[in-house]
């Protein structure tokens, strides 16, 4: 049952209820409709018992005549039976039933008087209703006692059981199938009702998801009563974490800033010694490579910059650092990718840094849009590139394939860290003038 969801446990406890609901109004409406068709067959019974009475004389002794004359009026139907047992004879209709004894009532006190007999076609009051059986089936019975000068006389008329059961059973088959009308109409009616009832819940679920992809920042407080105060929850958590968001980045960027200048100046105090150089230069790509890792549970998904602004800015930067270096690029306008600005330019940087120190004399970079509709950052050297059973080792943390070229083997690294942080793509493969091709595949901010 746990693992059932809410809409599941919603529709089998409707189920449920609708089913019991349905069930005790049947068992309660052929309880009804038993005892409505048992009070017609009593009332025929009973009068069949007058009919007996008007049969019986003062003393007890019994008028066949008439009551043959009378009976054959009343025909109340074929396995219809009846008796009338006197102090001084008992007659009775063929197959007389065998019947459960009637049950005892208190003694009268001794000497209390005697009620008087019923005049001629009275019904001896109050009958009792017997049940039995014969070799047709079960039967039911009313059975009275009138006083006469000979003693007792009891009478006693019984019809078969079928003719409270049959018409029982006539009705039960249209009322069941209103009941089962019921059931379809009040299940489809609950199965409307819950959809009604979770539609503001699934509209929350894709409110939270859209934040979680960066489209929204808030969920819609306009909510049912009940659901409002989850929302309003919902949002503070959302800003309390943009907000830790915004202090992590703030705390990383502060962290990068700190240490450039102290590594900085001790790379000038040691330029002169190449074994230090090279040991700073580790120093600096080791601090880099971490603080990228720290960023990791700071990356700002809902951010859009512009792809071919950062592209400009990093391409001016590497022509004054390689002047020797031609750099071309071709770069589409309104590229804009989810990437923070920090970071799309940590990751370009890393791309034309590593073209152009493997780079013989030209580099090309561009940005574009893919048939997916996706953005690509392309960066192609004229180097000497990478053999394919070598480029998975390319962007591991610290692995350096050519050990003659200057650098420190973070670079690939890094790049692909930031990548997949942000939901993109790395492949590295082979340019048209043999160096390497290196393409980040970015999820357009337009998306």
């Amino acid at each position: 049952m746990t693992s059932w969801s809410l809409r599941t446990r919603l529709i089998a406890l409707s189920a449920a209820a609708t089913l019991v609901a349905l069930a005790l109004a049947g068992w309660v409406m052929a309880g009804m409709l038993g005892r409505f068709v048992t009070a017609g067959v009593d009332q025929r019974l009973d009068a069949e018992l007058a009919v007996l009475a008007s049969g019986v004389r003062a003393d007890g002794t019994i008028d066949r005549a008439l009551l043959t004359q009378r009976l054959g009026v009343l025909d109340a139907g074929p396995d219809w039976r009846w008796r009338i047992a006197g102090p001084k004879q008992t007659i009775a209709s063929a197959d007389f039933p065998t019947l459960a004894p009637p049950p005892r009532g208190p003694p009268a006190p001794p000497g209390a008087p005697q009620p008087p007999m019923p005049l001629p076609l009275a019904l001896p009051a109050p009958p009792i209703a017997l049940d039995g059986n014969d070799r047709h089936g079960d039967v039911h019975a009313r059975q009275a006692v009138m006083q006469t000068d000979g003693g007792p006389v009891i009478l006693t008329a019984a019809a078969p059981s079928r003719v409270i059961a049959e018409p029982i059973r006539a009705a039960m088959v249209p009322l069941l199938t209103v009941i089962a009308t019921l059931a379809v109409i009040f299940a489809i009616a609950a199965w409307l009702q819950l959809r009604a009832s979770l539609r503001p819940i699934t509209a929350l679920r894709d409110q939270i998801a859209a934040i979680r992809r960066g489209n929204r920042e808030m969920v819609d407080v306009n909510q049912p009563v009940e659901l409002k105060p989850l929302a309003e929850e919902l949002n503070a958590l959302a800003a309390d974490r943009a907000a830790a968001l915004n202090a992590a980045r703030g705390s990383a960027a502060n962290l990068a800033h700190a240490l450039k200048t102290p590594v900085a100046t001790l790379a000038l105090s040691v330029a002169e010694d190449e074994a230090a150089t090279v040991q700073v230069r580790k120093i600096e790509a080791v601090i880099r490579h971490h603080l990228v890792r720290a960023r990791t549970a700071a990356v700002n998904r809902r951010a859009a910059t512009d792809l071919a602004s950062v592209v400009d800015d990093v391409v001016a930067v590497t022509r004054r650092l390689h002047p020797e270096i031609a750099i071309v690029v071709d770069a589409a306008a309104d590229l804009a990718v989810s990437v923070d600005r920090h970071d799309l330019v940590e990751i370009a940087g890393n791309l034309t840094e590593n073209a152009a120190r493997h780079a013989r004399h030209r580099i090309h970079v561009a940005a574009q849009r893919n048939d997916q509709g996706r953005v690509c950052l392309l960066v192609n050297d004229d180097g000497p590139g990478i053999p394919e059973d070598q480029r998975h080792l390319a962007v591991q943390a610290g692995v350096r394939l050519d050990e003659t070229a200057r650098g420190d083997g973070f670079g690939l690294a890094i790049v692909r860290e930031l990548a997949d942080l942000y939901g993109a793509r790395l492949t590295l493969g082979e340019g048209g003038s043999g160096g390497l091709a290196v393409t980040v595949t970015f999820r357009s901010a337009a998306a």
